[in-house]
């Protein structure tokens, strides 16, 4: 979901309120939007470094839905026109023959007026954005295109916990997920220090119910889960320094550092992470709260893979179910993108 629209020096805003205004459209099983639920059809286009795209790859990959949903990657970088596919020869999507993402959101409608944000999924044979509405993408995934799933699949938006699923992730998106950018783009001190307080009241809140149960839902991951994971993960990387949400680093905090590294250690979450992409994204496009671009050689990534020491709480990520295969040929974090490898590209 990061947004192009404001690129370069036009990020921080007195009191910032992320534009939410998405593409609607819902691709479902009985096609009701006009959308029906097709494999092959479809192409996820997302990026590494964004935190909103990063989850709709953990959760293609939890689901086992590489083969019905294809996936193309934007570069960690963009300017104010749009995220541009500069990882592939010669710059274009090898599906779309696109150089910008921008260019499937004109398909769709050529006077659009708002954020050209990723995630996208984008219908093939139109080459023309869907939706870009990402926390609908994944329940989505997770609910419409059940006759996709792999075998052994974890059920992610289990209905008995919907409702207070639901209300846990309100909270992590408009307290965590997006109170790590209000204080960072945040323009003055007031509207700073009011969302700093927020910040980490909710972190203390995420704590303490992570103290005596292995996931936010109990024994088994959850959405709820791969939405909470996507910010930890750039927690001491970016956010801690970078936006200034530094009362404390995440490897400080007993039980969430232990979480975090719980999940990265789980396969779907810490092999879809790419470090350097993150940073770059991060110190280099905010050039309004970081005008050197400089991007910093730490901290050291190597800690997510130390001993989480969670098994003692019970439970195991996926149940009855079974943890996903390898990852598919093409799709793996480049080699030293990992933890404990190059600080930068």
């Amino acid at each position: 979901m990061s947004d192009t629209s404001t690129s370069g020096s036009g990020y921080v805003e007195p009191e910032y309120q992320r534009d939410t205004k998405y593409i609607e459209d819902r691709i479902t099983a009985d096609g009701r939007d006009g959308w029906p639920v097709e494999a092959g059809r479809y192409r996820l286009i997302a990026a590494r470094a964004c935190p909103w795209a990063n989850r709709t790859i953990i959760v293609r990959r939890l689901l086992g839905l590489e083969q019905a949903i294809s996936m193309g990657l934007c570069g960690p970088t963009h300017d104010e026109r749009s995220w541009t596919f500069d990882l592939d020869p010669g710059g274009r999507d090898p599906v779309l023959g696109y150089e910008r993402l921008q260019e499937a959101y004109f398909a769709r409608d050529p006077e659009y007026p708002k954020g050209i944000t990723v995630p996208a999924v984008v219908d093939v044979p139109t080459k023309a954005v869907v939706t870009n509405n990402f926390p609908q993408i994944t329940l989505d995934f997770s609910t419409e295109w059940t006759a996709h799933h792999r075998d052994g699949a974890p059920d992610l938006y289990p209905e008995p916990l919907r409702d207070e699923m639901d209300e846990v992730m309100q909270r992590i998106y408009t307290e965590v997920n997006n109170g790590v950018y209000r204080c960072g783009f945040s323009g003055s001190q007031r509207a700073y220090d009011k969302s700093y307080e927020r910040l980490f009241t909710a972190l203390d809140w995420l704590e303490e119910r992570l103290t005596d149960r292995r996931f936010l839902m109990g024994d088994t991951i959850t959405e709820a889960d791969v939405r909470l994971f996507t910010t930890l993960a750039r927690f001491d990387a970016v956010y801690h320094g970078h936006f200034k949400c530094n009362r404390q680093k995440l490897t400080e905090f007993r039980a969430l550092w232990g979480y975090a590294r719980d999940l990265f250690q789980t396969p779907g979450f810490g092999d879809t992470t790419d470090f350097p992409q993150i940073k770059e994204h991060y110190y280099v496009v905010h050039a309004d709260i970081n005008p050197t671009q400089i991007i910093p050689a730490g901290p050291d990534t190597s800690v997510w893979l130390t001993p989480h020491g969670r098994e003692q709480l019970g439970g195991s990520p996926f149940g009855d179910g079974t943890p996903p295969g390898p990852v598919a040929e093409g799709e793996r974090v480049p080699e030293g993108h990992g933890p404990g490898g190059i600080p930068h590209r």
